[in-house]
Order: C-alpha cells, then structure tokens, then sequence
C-alpha cells in the first residue's frame, strides 16, 4: 500500500510523499465491524492523506482496526454553552470519542481539535478522562458556582464500552448524587442499568431523567448504522428497566433517516410507551462539516438502491443543502416534509401517552462539597 500526502487543493501546488510497504496507521488496518470506512484527514491538516494500491502489497488480510484508549488530565469537565435549540447550558464529557460508531453522529467534527480523524479515528482512537469526576467535584464546589442540570452524553455516549472497564461515568454520578445535584442523560448504551442503584434513589428526589436513543426497529438497519450499540430490542429492554426502577425516561427517536427509518416513528413509539417510556423527542439527521461526506459514502455502499433518494430527501428537510447549521431549524428541517414529520410524530405522541412534559429537575436540594448540612 502506498500513501500519499496531498497539499489541500486551495494550495497552488500539490506536495505528495510515499509510503510503501504494509503501513501501521489507520489506512492499512480493516475497518470490519465499524460503519465509517475511511479516515479523511481532519480540516485543520495542511495535507490530505489517502490510501493508494501502487500493485505491490501482498494479498494478506488487514489487520482488524483495534480500539485506542489514551488518558487525558482536563482541567475543567463543566463545557457551557448558549445555544437556543439546547435545553441545558451546561454538560460533561467523560470521554472524547466514541466506540459506538454511528456513521450520522454530529459530534463527529469535534475530534478534529484533537488533530484527529472525525472518520475510523473517531470511532477508534479515544480519549478518557479518568479525573473527571474529581475535577467535577472541585467545579461545582466552587465559590460562583450556580447549580442548574448538567447534561450528559450530548456530545458522545457516557455509556460505550470503554465505560465497562474505566467506569469514569460511575464516578460521575457518585458525586453528583452525594451533593443532590441535578443531571440529565441521553444514551445508547444500555450499561446505564449498572447504575440503576445509584439513579433510582436520585429520581426518587427528582434529580435525574434519561433519555434512550432508539433510531430504528430493524436489527439489519441498526447493524449498519450503529455498529457497536445494543440492538433495538435491547434499548426498549433497558427502557423497562430503568422505568421499572423508577427512573423517568424519554425516547429520544434521533436521529429520523428520511427515507431510511422515518416510516417507523410510529411504531418506535408506541413501542418505547409500552416499554416504560413517559415522553418522546425526534431530531433530524444532520450531517454537518465531514460527517456529510462520510454518510453519502456510508449510504451508497449500504443502501445502494435508494442512496440517491435518501439524499435527495436530506437535502429537502436542509434547504437544499446537506445540512443547515441555522438555529431553530438545524435538528428540525424545514419543508413540506419535515412539518408532515412533525404532525405525524405529535399525533403518534399523543396515541401513545408520550405528549407529556417532563417535570423540571429539582435544583433546590443541590449541596456544595464541603458544605455543612443545617439543622433545619
């Protein structure tokens, strides 16, 4: 194999360096088992790199890409925001990265700043932070800090499968449950029952609620999609039990495929309610930055026979585009389409008892480390 280094093409000429040989990166191990198939060079590269057959490599099979888990010391876990199509402004990372691999996740782009592949690099090169909860403990133990619900696994899953070995996410929530702090989870992970001892006490107090991602009901789909998540009939599983235990849960079907998993909203709900569920959310696909040139390679090679119309459908609910980044209506769309998918999901909600709000998380009961406990 051969890999070329190529000067970006805003560049006005091109600078190519060869490897031969059977390399040891990224390009020259087997992506099996993973739904990305490349590892484009992120955007903040000075030169692209892309795997060439110069004629020369033997014919053995690649090696199978193994995950890397590398270490980072933050000094700070707590990221705020203030985005208005967010209902949180703040929330925690335990990892960068994550092994689940869904080949639409928007976080995908974040893992340029680690100078890193939003491609098979970010499915498989991952950073824990195993201080996390220690570094939480000190932020929310800080003299201006004001207490409102951190959100977790908004950018990547706290419950992949590292989690099962490094439990930094456990950590977490030890702290935050000691202190009566507010938290709110979105997962696909259904590791999250493990700590069904430590959530449900905390929902008793109205401190926590979680929400399970369910795209799709269809093994086969979700196979190729989301490679490493549990299967569809084990989320609702996990739905029930976490329900059963106590805990709120809200369906989070994100994000609708057009023309790929939308027909099944219906079916996702009402599947989700009898499992446990007590509310419902959708989010539409979006693809920004790389993730758009990674899902129309994805999707011509999994769904060959109805690649162009999923993408012609895409770039209907974006305005024309593969993505629109506009606030209130990047993870809605727009269109005729996307408010047919509105109205078809709140009469789906409403069918299935999902129409509710849910309660707003106490913040009352929040104590800071350190902090004596009064009397009264």
């Amino acid at each position: 194999m051969k890999i070329l280094h190529l000067q970006h093409e805003a560049a006005s000429f091109v600078r190519i360096l060869f490897y031969t040989g059977r390399m040891t990166d990224r390009f020259s191990q087997s992506p099996r088992g993973r739904a990305v198939r490349s590892n484009a060079t992120n955007r903040f590269e000075r030169l692209v790199r892309a795997p060439v057959d110069d004629g020369w490599e033997d014919d053995a099979p690649l090696p199978v890409l193994r995950t890397i888990v590398q270490d980072e010391v933050p000094r700070k876990v707590i990221s705020y925001n203030a985005s208005p199509d967010l209902g949180f402004d703040r929330s925690v990372n335990p990892y960068r990265g994550c092994e689940h691999g869904c080949v639409y996740c928007y976080a995908r782009p974040s893992h340029a700043w680690l100078g890193l592949s939003p491609g098979l690099d970010f499915d498989s090169r991952l950073v824990a932070r195993p201080l996390a909860p220690q570094v939480l403990a000190r932020e929310i133990a800080a003299r201006g800090y004001v207490v409102a619900p951190i959100a977790i696994g908004t950018n990547t899953d706290a419950y992949q499968p590292v989690e099962q070995e490094r439990r930094i996410m456990r950590g977490v929530l030890e702290v935050l449950a000691a202190h009566d702090h507010p938290v709110t989870i979105v997962t696909k992970g259904a590791l999250i029952e493990r700590d069904i001892d430590i959530l449900a006490p905390m929902a008793a107090k109205g401190l926590v609620r979680v929400g399970i991602s369910v795209t799709t009901l269809d093994p086969a789909v979700a196979r190729a999609m989301e490679p490493r998540v549990p299967g569809p009939a084990r989320r609702l599983r996990t739905i029930a039990a976490l329900a059963g235990a106590g805990v709120p849960v809200r369906v989070m079907v994100a994000p609708v495929v057009p023309a790929l998993t939308d027909h099944e909203m219906e079916a996702i709900l009402a599947a989700a309610a009898g499992a446990g569920a007590v509310a419902a959310r959708c989010i539409m696909l979006r693809l920004p930055r790389e993730v758009a040139g990674l899902f129309r390679e994805w999707v011509e090679t999994a769904f060959p026979d109805r690649a162009a119309r999923i993408m012609a459908r895409v770039r209907e609910v974006h305005g024309g585009q593969d993505y629109d980044p506009t606030f209130g209506r990047r993870m809605t769309g727009q269109g005729v389409w996307a408010r047919l998918m509105r109205a078809r999901f709140d009469l789906a909600c409403r069918r299935s008892g999902l129409a509710q709000r849910m309660a707003p998380l106490r913040c009352d009961l929040f104590r800071k480390p350190g902090e004596q406990l009064t009397l009264f």
